[in-house]
């Protein structure tokens, strides 16, 4: 079926032809070339009506392509171009299914492509239809959002109406183009004659704001984790100095992060527009004028040039159901290739938010409709059970599955004390309440609370734990689905894809001892490198399923599985698994330590040793091969969480005893001149040396020619480091280093570098060198053979033994030590020198028991703190606040 395009369709070029429209890699492109490029695509798409599909992505071709298929009247399907993004690629293929386009434009091989899959249409269109959206924050929506033109063209009017847009305003594209808040920002710029920096960065990236201080940005648009990573990086306006607006949408901002940066705006002479809008009517259908966003953030403000609101409200009720009328509204959903045909079905749009309008004249929502659910018989809204833990100082997200309610926090304390106070609160039994801890809270690829990421977390966390509590299964094939699955539950991160790996996951060395021993029993044996693989390499590097016994077996199989059964648990509580090797060193050092100070033996090393762990472990986790913005905060996080706990601690000490100077407390003693005696004050000379570590490898990376170059040659690299190191060795300390040299951070940073060096020495030749620099740059440097001997066997084994063989009943107390080995180390020197000279086995245990219970406490603690200060931020907020949709 084929229909005949009208003569003139939408065009939304209202810019002189020599002013610039767009600028694009170095290229600017005025309105003239750009109308001329249009006019051609046009041509090329034909005068025959037909449904196009874009691959929408932040380029000229892509927007050339939807302009030209507006111009001809062809209905426009946008969609992600992603090409690497797995679930991106698979909607696009079921929408290919669902709703059979005529014309696929994309990105290919040899550049854009227009496919053509036929001459003519199968289809029948409506007169007005232009657009055709999937709802905002659905990958997998069954449904599309028809609009016509004239949604398109008032609604791009209305925001360009009170942003107060002109040709001088030019707009970062930071939002994608296929998301209808990102492709409101190109109508509304082209329609007003402004014009776009077209652009994938983020704002978290360097090159971001240095193309938009070159092109002059204006204005860019921001869904809240956009405004996040805006105020992780310091924003303060001095960016951008041509900023004249910032845009908000795409979900609730805090109010509180309103008003900072409607301050920070007032300051710095630009302006925050906060909107609210859905797909359904185009994109906006409010805002809230800049100077009321210091005074009345939190509402949605007014609605739009052209629209309205009412409340519709139950017998009386001072909330309701927001519904919203105006010239942007959709004509209905298309559910299907027929509904092309149709013309308006609706009038009006059900916003299923739940609003009131005050007395200022301003809307405010305070829920969602579709966020009641029935558990055990009881209705729930969402909304309130998070907010009612809330007020009281746990925040969580609450969702609902299988009439159970499920709440998600962000440790396990809080999601224990999440479920125990919701039961108290809404009167449904704890039993039928699911609590998760995750890392953090997920967010759709527009920047919204992905509830829906949560419920697929949970149900593979209950799946995992049956599959665990059950004990082995029957060897089955393994998929990139259950890696992921498992990386998901296990390192608590809901949103885990088939691409990431557990660095890139932001795992380390103590959630590696869970998670090695999970994959082993999954896929076999690990190769060296599998922290670095993605859930695809290693599914396809798992070893195959055992073939099932032959029959002619079975009989005496079945036998001898029924005779172990009696004694499997046993057997199973006794049987040896291996465990990472720098876990069990760091175990056995800490126990040389601290057996060594108390007098229990004489073995020397096990701090050195440490370093190079410490090093290697450095090299994994905090510096893996993912973006340079996560190794700078990986290594900022790491260095808290050596220092928060050593100065709380040694300044306690210091406050009681008088024992330790300030500079000690400050971790700083290295920099005090002394007369080269060993003191009391270089107890903590280790804690020391590995934060010099965190803050070198941070100076080195914050630098971006020096973190590309590491990713082009890490072995090298990491060579050249271990190189730097050893000449300042040898140019402070000489061959041997006596007295407190050997403590002295630039003296010990060489062990730091060669833990690094055989983190990246990824082949045998690789681990020779490793092996040979590490035994010539250990013997001779303390001129005493064992404690030499201690730290060169103790990298060998780091070198050659991926993992080391440990009973089961071994494991926990191994990692007990080692995750606790910093409490151990600091608690130890105020706990054995009662029972140095009668009981140093005492008081080596009493070492380790104070320690742990140390750990213990601070992290409970610590978890305690977080829920404190949510509770003094809601108790800060005013009341109505409070009470508003999370």
């Amino acid at each position: 079926m084929t229909a005949t395009a009208p003569t003139l369709g939408l065009s939304l070029l209202g810019g002189a032809p020599d002013q610039t429209a767009l600028i694009a890699d170095g290229t600017r492109i005025d309105y003239a070339e750009l109308r001329a490029r249009v006019g051609r695509r046009r041509d090329e798409l034909g005068d025959v009506r037909r449904l196009v599909m874009i691959a929408a992505g932040n380029a000229i071709e892509p927007i050339v392509t939807y302009l030209a298929a507006l111009e001809g009247g062809h209905p426009v399907l946008l969609v992600s171009g992603d090409e690497d993004e797995a679930a991106a690629a698979a909607h696009r293929a079921s929408l290919i299914a669902r709703f059979d386009p005529d014309v696929v434009a994309h990105d290919g091989p040899s550049g854009w492509t227009i496919d053509e899959r036929r001459a003519g249409s199968r289809h029948e269109f409506h007169p007005d239809l232009a657009v055709l959206s999937s709802t905002s924050g659905s990958t997998g929506s069954p449904k599309l959002v028809r609009l016509s033109a004239e949604n398109v063209r008032s609604n791009a009017a209305a925001i360009a109406e009170y942003l107060q847009l002109t040709p001088a305003d030019r707009a970062a594209t930071t939002l994608p183009l296929q998301y209808c808040y990102g492709l409101s920002v190109v109508n509304s710029h082209l329609l007003s004659g402004a014009s776009l920096l077209l652009t994938e960065r983020s704002v978290a990236d360097e090159e971001f704001w240095n193309r938009a201080r070159t092109h002059g940005v204006t204005s860019f648009a921001g869904v809240p984790y956009t405004f996040e990573l805006l105020e992780a990086r310091g924003f303060d306006g001095g960016d951008l100095p041509s900023l004249r607006y910032l845009t908000q949408a795409g979900g609730r901002m805090a109010p509180d992060a309103v008003r900072r940066f409607a301050h920070l705006g007032r300051e710095r002479g630009f302006e925050l527009f906060v909107m609210y809008g859905q797909t359904e009517a185009t994109a906006r259908m409010a805002y809230l004028p800049p100077d009321l966003a210091m005074t009345h953030a939190g509402t949605i403000g007014l609605p739009i040039p052209g629209g309205a609101f009412r409340i519709d409200a139950v017998d009386g009720a001072e909330s309701g159901e927001l519904v919203y009328e105006g010239p942007n509204v959709m004509m209905g959903y298309a559910h299907g290739p027929d509904d092309f045909a149709l013309g308006r079905t609706v009038t009006e749009l059900r916003t299923g938010d739940v609003a009131r309008l005050r007395t200022d004249g301003l809307y405010e929502i305070v829920g969602r409709m579709n966020r009641f659910v029935k558990v055990f018989g009881l209705r729930l809204d969402l909304d309130r059970v998070e907010h009612l833990l809330a007020d009281e100082g746990i925040e969580v997200r609450a969702a609902s599955a299988d009439e159970r309610l499920l709440l998600f926090a962000t440790s396990e304390r809080a999601a224990a004390r999440a479920r125990e106070r919701a039961a108290a609160l809404t009167g449904v039994p704890a039993r039928v309440i699911g609590a998760y801890a995750v890392d953090e809270f997920p967010r759709t690829s527009n920047g919204k609370r992905d509830y829906a990421a949560l419920v697929r977390f949970a149900d593979v966390h209950d799946r995992t734990a049956t599959t665990a509590a059950a004990g082995p299964a029957t060897p089955a094939a393994v998929t990139p689905e259950t890696v992921r699955e498992l990386y998901a539950a296990l390192l608590g991160k809901p949103d885990a894809g088939l691409d990431d790996s557990f660095a890139g996951l932001g795992g380390d060395s103590l959630s590696y001892v869970e998670v090695s021993l999970r994959l082993e029993d999954l896929v076999g044996t690990l190769p060296r490198d599998w922290p670095t693989r993605t859930p695809r390499e290693l599914a396809a590097a798992a070893a195959p399923p055992q073939p099932p016994v032959a029959d002619v077996e079975a009989d005496a199989a079945s036998a001898r599985a029924a005779a172990a059964a009696a004694v499997q648990p046993w057997r199973r509580r006794l049987a040896w698994t291996r465990l990472e090797t720098p876990v069990v060193l760091r175990a056995a050092a800490i126990f040389l330590i601290v057996a060594t100070h108390a007098d229990l033996f004489a073995l020397k090393g096990g701090a050195h040793l440490v370093l190079a762990v410490a090093g290697c472990n450095l090299a994994r986790f905090q510096l893996a091969p993912v973006a340079g913005a996560a190794r700078l905060r990986r290594l900022g996080r790491s260095a808290a969480q050596l220092a928060v706990p050593a100065v709380l601690w040694i300044g306690a000490v210091a406050l009681v005893t008088g024992q330790y100077a300030p500079t000690t407390v400050a971790l700083v003693n290295n920099l005090v001149p002394g007369d080269g005696r060993w003191n009391e004050q270089w107890q903590f000379w280790f804690l020391e040396a590995m934060l010099w570590s965190f803050a070198g490898a941070a100076a080195l990376f914050a630098v971006r020619r020096v973190e590309r170059l590491e990713r082009r040659a890490p072995f090298a690299f990491a060579l050249v480091a271990l190189a730097v190191a050893l000449a300042a060795r040898f140019a402070i300390a000489g061959p041997t280093a006596e007295y407190v040299e050997r403590y002295s951070a630039p003296v010990v940073l060489w062990l730091v570098a060669l833990g690094w060096l055989v983190a990246r020495a990824d082949t045998t030749a690789k681990r020779i060198v490793a092996c040979v620099v590490a035994v010539a740059a250990t013997f001779g440097f303390f001129g005493e053979p064992w404690r030499e001997a201690v730290v060169a066997g103790g990298i060998l084994a780091l070198v050659w033994v991926r993992a080391i063989p440990l009973p089961r009943l071994a494991v926990p107390l191994v990692v007990t030590v080692a995750g606790a080995s910093l409490f151990v180390y600091l608690t130890h020197w105020q706990v054995y020198p009662p029972f140095e000279q009668s009981a140093p086995w005492f008081g080596t245990l009493l070492s380790f028991a104070v320690g742990v219970v140390a750990y213990r406490l601070y992290v409970a603690a610590g978890a305690r703190a977080v829920a404190g200060w949510a509770r003094l931020r809601r108790a800060a907020a005013p009341l109505s606040l409070r009470l508003r949709r999370a």
